[in-house]
């Protein structure tokens, strides 16, 4: 398992962040990997572009977006985008199965994940679609 929820430097040539074809804002990228773990009917997906994007714009409808223009939807999707969702049943940590009410009924949660975290049982990569560490989508205060 990587360390996934580390800081991380980025040494390639590219930039790691990328405007959305649909709202412009530059995002962060996500591997291959993370995205084949979530589209629905993986192993039907090709991947086209060199690197991919996650939007999490709410207002956005795309997931993903590749550098060759390339996009997918949240309707192509088996999993739910918590952080494009309002919903208090949300996902907030796909690792453990916990939503926005989860955490908002029992604020301990995220002290939990933080526990998981630190002891490497994690599973962000692949399990957060936006392929980072579950513990940034917590809100700062109880919802």
């Amino acid at each position: 398992m990587g360390d996934c929820c580390s800081p991380t430097s980025y040494s390639g040539k590219h930039p790691n962040k990328h405007p959305c074809p649909v709202n412009g804002t530059d995002y962060s990228e996500v591997s291959v990997r993370t995205i084949a773990h979530h589209i629905k009917e993986a192993w039907a997906w090709r991947a086209t572009a060199n690197r991919y994007f996650f939007c999490d714009d709410p207002e956005c409808e795309v997931v993903y977006f590749g550098d060759d223009g390339s996009i997918i939807l949240k309707s192509q999707l088996r999993t739910c985008v918590g952080v494009k969702e309002s919903t208090g049943h949300s996902p907030i940590c796909y690792c453990f199965g916990l939503s926005k009410a989860d955490f908002r009924n029992n604020p301990a949660t995220k002290d939990y994940v933080l526990a998981q975290t630190n002891a490497g049982v994690c599973s962000c990569e692949t399990s957060n679609p936006s392929g980072r560490c579950c513990l940034k989508d917590f809100p700062k205060a109880v919802l």
